[in-house]
């Protein structure tokens, strides 16, 4: 088996498990939710997601090559990239605590849109009339799914879109970055500037529960590890092999999170769901076959 095709398997590997333990973390903020607030969650979340990162990082062969390096020319704008993280964190936990759990993770799966849109003003690329199908047809899905002109709506609805917009935004800065950075050492300002977020929000705001429980404390470890080690398998995975090749793969994520929220607690919304997840991931799929095409073409010129 040619070694391209091994490299894609195993991205492919890495993005699935990269799914599961991100829904894993979701889930365990869901279960704390109800006893603990989200910006404290968020915060524990980051502190603990630390480890893993500076792990990845002390693993990583790319910085050894660069000269191990703590600090580079851009590190300020790597905080901020964290900070927008740590906003796009505090909306999607505290979504996912008032929305079921598989209509919270769904809607959070328009990224692969925002990046699209979000591309045009900051990396000044241009967008066809393909792309702006794929925008159409998922803003259909969302609306079709948050249903603002019905009483079903609520407010929280949004708060998985706004967090869709954040992780879609940190993903364009990254191209900001200069690609001789270790992407390892650009993942750890992004944890660092998250948890300086999320411990300000915390700060400012009230409702810090103190956690005397050890199997609560257990629990926020595992889910900080856990967020961690996630974010190491996605960047894993897309550097095995190109974005366009595994964005479909990602939608995969929409029915682990419906087994997720069946099985941990008790939620079926098919009604609210469907077909509303048909457009988003149709959209989505566009949005990368576009990219194969463009890609393809680039070679062949």
């Amino acid at each position: 088996m040619p070694d391209k095709n091994i490299d894609f398997a195993k991205a492919v590997a890495f993005i699935l498990l990269a799914l599961l333990l991100f829904d894993t973390q979701a889930a365990i903020i869901k279960h704390l939710g109800d006893r603990y607030p989200v910006q404290q969650l968020a915060t524990f979340r980051n502190i603990f997601g630390l480890l893993p990162s500076i792990l990845v990082l002390i693993l990583s062969q790319e910085w050894h090559r660069s000269g191990r390096k703590w600090c580079f020319l851009q590190w300020r704008f790597g905080l901020f990239r964290g900070l927008i993280l740590g906003v796009a964190q505090y909306c999607f936990y505290f979504g996912i605590t008032k929305l079921t759990f598989a209509t919270a993770t769904t809607l959070t799966y328009i990224g692969p849109i925002f990046i699209t849109i979000l591309s045009i003003p900051i990396l000044k690329h241009t967008v066809g009339i393909w792309r702006w199908a794929a925008v159409f047809t998922g803003f259909i899905g969302v609306l079709l799914i948050i249903q603002p002109a019905t009483h079903i709506f609520t407010f929280y609805a949004l708060l998985p879109l706004l967090a869709s917009l954040g992780y879609s935004l940190s993903t364009i800065c990254v191209k900001l970055i200069d690609k001789l950075i270790p992407t390892a050492l650009i993942n750890l300002y992004a944890s660092i500037g998250a948890l300086i977020c999320s411990s300000g929000i915390l700060f400012f705001t009230t409702g810090y529960i103190t956690v005397t429980q050890t199997t609560d404390w257990l629990w926020l470890l595992t889910m900080g590890v856990v967020g961690g080690f996630a974010v190491f398998c996605m960047i894993t995975a897309y550097r095995l092999t190109k974005p366009s090749k595994l964005s479909p793969f990602e939608y995969f994520g929409i029915p682990f999170a419906f087994i997720f929220g069946w099985v941990l607690f008790d939620e079926t919304p098919f009604e609210q769901l469907f077909p509303g997840v048909i457009f988003i991931i149709s959209g989505g799929l566009l949005v990368a076959w576009r990219e194969q095409k463009n890609n393809i073409a680039k070679v062949k010129s």
